[in-house]
């Protein structure tokens, strides 16, 4: 059985966000095309109620009535589908508001509806609640405490207080980060499980792949120590140093144990966030100077993109081109395995990080799970329908069907005969407020007007 973030909290923030909602009206899509996502299918020429939030009405243009003083938005030729997850998101922490702000917009302008936070900040439940009760534009917000690693869990006792501490405060999930030594982990596991409250993240090196597997780790990021778990059994490298291994590791893979960890992945319902777009930039498939004239920059602080520069071209004198390439392509045959056994796959790009624009990182993503030989539903499920039944809250979104949570995308094509159309975003619905493309647009160009001219 699959962990699921089921905590009575998390379904009452979810029941409650429509009344925040209720002050924008009625909306009602008018003959367009529903991607249900309850299918690999198109509904042709649909109108679709929106009140309070919810999902009122699906239903044949001809024959479903528009509410008096609805706001009618005209679907012709566009195509409504769920809004998509990032399920390993970072948020600002509290010394730039305004930067806060501006990210979870960011998430929103891009079709990133629920936001996964993996850098928890005690701010961060401030701005949680800001977002459901409709005061701020942003997604809906799961947040992880602060990382739980082996800098603070170095014992068993210190890992159990810092789960209690952490479900204490409020946090919807653990990040577990790297170095928590084995004895530690195993009591963070025990009382998380206890507590119903999901761990997930890195895999120690200290616990392994397997030991994370069997503990139940809600979520395995970055495709973390997945190499390590097909090394070849002859491999030189086993008793080299971290640093070496780092380096070297993919040189020494075993394809032939691919599907064998893939399938074990499915049988212990463990979730993979696989985070590909970074982990190319990361091994050094793209220079600097591929990456810093990107659009999306605009909207990011310049001093950090500089910094971003600045790491990448360390990074890519310092990698192993040969092995990093290596290391990609095995990455994308570990995730068509993993989606071929039936593990869990969740969307997810550890935005914002190395050329990683909140948002924007996303659709990077899908482009890369398409090379690896994903179809363009099976991706687009990782965001939507597998999110709901992770998170569990399947009965109330990941799909567009009536009584379902209104966070919605308009595209001006389908996404199922072109990935690369998901990008091509007409309007957002977020908790019910319908925001079209010229309003996301302006605030876009106020964002990248406010980092030009050397302002926070």
């Amino acid at each position: 059985m699959r962990t699921a973030i089921t905590r009575a909290a998390a379904v009452l923030a979810l029941a409650a966000a429509p009344a925040a909602a209720g002050a924008q009206g009625t909306i009602a899509f008018v003959e367009v095309n529903v991607v249900p996502m309850t299918a690999e299918r198109v509904l042709s020429n649909q109108t679709v109620v929106v009140r309070d939030g919810r999902i009122v009405a699906v239903g044949p243009a001809a024959s479903t009535q528009v509410p008096a003083g609805a706001t009618r938005v005209d679907g012709r030729g566009q195509y409504l589908m769920p809004g998509i997850a990032e399920m390993h998101g970072h948020i600002p922490g509290p010394n730039n508001p305004q930067f806060q702000e501006d990210v979870l917009f960011l998430y929103v302008a891009r079709g990133a509806l629920t936001v996964r936070g993996m850098q928890g900040h005690p701010s961060h439940l401030a701005l949680r609640e800001r977002v459901r009760a409709g005061d701020l534009v942003g997604p809906l917000l799961y947040l992880s405490s602060p990382p739980i690693s082996g800098n603070n869990a170095t014992t068993p006792a210190k890992a159990d207080s810092l789960v209690r501490a952490h479900r204490a405060a409020g946090y919807d999930l653990l990040k577990v980060h790297e170095n928590i030594p084995r004895a530690a982990y195993d009591a963070l596991a025990r009382t998380a499980h206890s507590l119903d409250l999901p761990f997930g993240g890195h895999v120690s090196d200290l616990v392994g792949l397997e030991a994370a597997l069997e503990a139940r780790q809600s979520t395995v990021d970055h495709l973390d120590n997945y190499l390590d778990a097909i090394e070849r059994d002859d491999s030189p490298i086993r008793n080299a140093s971290p640093q070496e291994r780092a380096q070297r590791l993919p040189m020494y893979a075993d394809e032939a144990k691919i599907r064998q960890i893939a399938r074990r992945t499915r049988e212990t319902g463990v979730a993979v966030v696989p985070t590909m777009a970074l982990w190319e930039v990361i091994r050094g498939a793209h220079d600097a100077a591929s990456m810093q004239n990107r659009p999306e920059n605009r909207y990011m602080p310049p001093q950090m993109v500089s910094g971003w520069v600045n790491q990448v071209t360390q990074i890519r004198a310092g990698v192993d081109l040969e092995a990093g390439a290596r290391e990609v392509a095995l990455r994308k045959q570990i995730l068509k395995a993993l989606h071929d056994e039936g593990a869990m796959i969740l969307m997810g790009t550890d935005a914002p990080q190395l050329f990683s624009v909140p948002g924007f990182s996303l659709h990077r993503e899908l482009a890369i799970m398409a090379d690896a030989g994903l179809t363009p539903y099976q991706i687009l499920r990782t965001g939507t329908v597998n999110v709901a039944e992770h998170m569990g809250t399947a009965s109330e979104t990941g799909t567009v069907e009536v009584g379902k949570r209104a966070d919605l995308v308009l595209l001006e094509a389908n996404p199922l005969e072109n990935i690369a159309n998901a990008q091509r975003i007409a309007g957002v619905v977020w908790s019910g407020h319908w925001l079209p493309k010229s309003e996301i647009d302006a605030r876009l160009g106020a964002i990248a007007a406010r980092w030009a001219a050397g302002s926070d």
